[in-house]
């Protein structure tokens, strides 16, 4: 990109400045640009040529030089300038557009190259750029509209491609999207963010061969995202290649592990007749799979049910919640509330008892003197 930059500016200096007499050092200000120092080439044209700049050519150097210089507010009114000499400069539009994008002034962006559209209705890269634009802006319907333009001018563009390829893939118009797709990587199979919406779609498709293949190439290229593991993973296995399902799953790293990953691998387990194995991970997928706050929901339902008189409910909800979370205190809730609500002695030493042998934490002294003292007294009973 530098290069192209720097023969565009060539073209503009070597080229006569007829209204602009001023002499420039044009081997001092290639040299300025070779080297990146754009803000001294930009001061030096400016004394170059002092104001009123009055001709396209010195206006559209002094506006490169500030805009590379990136001195955005500058350089745009430099373009305005030139774009007000001369109307029918794309160039000039095109450049007028894209520092609106850099200052997020998408709306008035559109309007620079919606007025390119208006000289050359056919301009790939404009159509690109109001796609994005719609995009940023939330507008639907013309990010469809812009996208599908460009798509159609240039459809080997391979991020145009994707764009739409995902657009349809949201719509679920997943040979729309394949075919969007394969063209753009005949023209480039090396291009794995494509080979990667490709595999996607395939996925979605329940392509399960086409699937692996693709994520295949993916995982050899070294792109072992997550999501493409566990299309390759969840592939295998619909094809019953077990033993690739849990090898493939294996490569995840643990944190990235979950409850998915384990079914999967377990049933694999349990189709290779492994059910140690399998038993292992249906365990690991139930207690990824459940919250570990499920046990205190319960508490806290079991403690508002108590508040509501409604001491059977509360009874059930301390009891589903050890099931979850083995809390000393809720034994001694439950304990207490066959103690003094319902006075259930036999219940209510059976959970004194449950609470002492938890342990409890010797800040909770006061509970365990009071367990220890009604066990005393209702073992009598």
């Amino acid at each position: 990109m530098k290069y192209i930059l720097i023969f565009a500016f060539v073209l503009l200096v070597y080229k006569p400045v007829i209204a602009q007499q001023n002499t420039v050092d044009n081997s001092l200000l290639l040299d300025y640009y070779q080297t990146q120092h754009y803000a001294d080439a930009y001061n030096y044209l400016k004394t170059a040529y002092p104001e009123p700049v009055t001709n396209t050519k010195a206006l559209s150097q002094l506006a490169y030089a500030s805009q590379m210089a990136h001195k955005l507010i500058d350089a745009e009114g430099y373009y305005t300038r030139a774009y007000a000499l001369d109307s029918t400069n794309i160039a000039t539009l095109f450049n007028l557009g894209g520092i609106n994008v850099g200052r997020g002034n998408n709306l008035k962006a559109l309007v620079y190259y919606k007025k390119i559209l208006l000289r050359d209705s056919t301009n790939f890269n404009v159509f690109k750029q109001l796609a994005n634009l719609s995009q940023n802006l939330m507008d639907t319907t013309n990010y469809t509209k812009y996208l599908l333009k460009a798509n159609a001018i240039n459809p080997e563009e391979p991020d145009v491609a994707y764009d739409l390829s995902a657009l349809y893939i949201t719509t679920k118009k997943y040979d729309k999207a394949g075919q969007v797709l394969d063209i753009a990587i005949k023209a480039d199979t090396d291009n794995l963010v494509l080979l990667k919406g490709k595999a996607k779609v395939s996925f979605l498709q329940k392509k399960y061969p086409e699937t692996i293949a693709e994520c295949t190439k993916l995982v050899q290229a070294e792109d072992k995202q997550a999501v493409i593991i566990n299309w390759l993973g969840i592939a295998y296995f619909n094809t019953r290649q077990y033993k690739l399902c849990i090898s493939t799953f294996q490569m995840l790293d643990l944190t990235l592990q979950n409850e998915s990953t384990y079914y999967y691998v377990a049933m694999s387990y349990k189709a290779l007749k492994d059910n140690v194995n399998a038993i292992d991970y249906l365990s690991k997928a139930l207690v990824d799979g459940i919250s570990p706050r499920v046990g205190n929901y319960y508490i806290e339902m079991a403690d508002s049910y108590e508040q509501l008189h409604k001491y059977q409910s509360a009874i059930v909800a301390y009891q589903k919640s050890t099931q979850f979370k083995d809390e000393p205190l809720t034994f001694y809730s439950l304990a207490n509330l066959y103690d003094t609500e319902l006075h259930n002695n036999k219940n209510a030493l059976k959970y004194y008892k449950k609470y002492i042998a938890a342990k409890p934490e010797d800040r909770q002294k006061t509970y365990i003197d009071y367990a220890k003292s009604r066990v005393t007294t209702l073992a009598v009973h």
